[in-house]
């Protein structure tokens, strides 16, 4: 096996695992919340995902719902800005070669694959983005307004669409994305995974 493969640049590795970590932990929080009750009781104090670990005290009270979809809108809207700074990073920095031993259309499908991601956690962001701000509520970043709501339910519920679409979609990627690396590390033995990797 070649132990002098080429890897991405330390920054862009970082920012890899970094904004992985922050989508799924986003995706979990997005279908989680969906489920909690819209008629709960308001409160000030906020028991965080009741782990016991950490406690949230709110200047004013409201209900558990409206509490996780801010902290989505806040982590959200910080993710943009991390994925935003990996694409320009991205696209200032080439890739690394795919290992010769992947076949043409293994580097097509992977190619496609990255650019598929790529797309997605522009558009998943961005359109919740934009779904905030043509609710009625706006956009609060960690309790500091950003966006006043513009109240346009019609709009609110397309990007309510496309955000509900991408997500699904870039779940879809994620797995497939795993379970290719799962085959070059398990079944072709290469050193694909080695590219995204700070260690050898």
């Amino acid at each position: 096996m070649n132990d002098t493969v080429e890897r991405y640049t330390k920054t862009a590795i970082i920012l890899h695992w970094l904004v992985a970590l922050m989508i799924i932990v986003m995706l979990a929080l997005g279908l989680w919340m969906h489920e909690l009750p819209k008629d709960a009781p308001k409160t000030a104090v906020f028991d965080l995902f009741n782990w016991g670990i950490y406690t949230v005290t709110l200047p004013e009270p409201v209900s558990v719902r409206t509490f996780y979809f801010n902290l989505h809108k806040s982590i959200g809207m910080t993710v943009l800005v991390i994925i935003l700074i990996r694409v320009i990073w991205r696209l200032t920095h080439a890739a690394p070669a795919f290992p010769a031993t992947m076949k043409a259309w293994e580097m097509k499908l992977a190619d496609w694959g990255h650019k598929g991601l790529y797309v997605l956690m522009l558009v998943l962001p961005l359109s919740g983005f934009i779904m905030s701000i043509y609710s009625k509520w706006g956009i609060m970043w960690f309790g500091i307004p950003v966006v006043k709501g513009l109240d346009n339910p019609q709009l609110r519920d397309f990007f309510k669409e496309v955000h509900e679409i991408s997500a699904w979609l870039i779940i879809l990627l994620i797995v497939l994305h795993v379970i290719a690396a799962v085959k070059h590390k398990v079944v072709d033995k290469d050193d694909v995974m080695k590219r995204m990797s700070l260690h050898g």
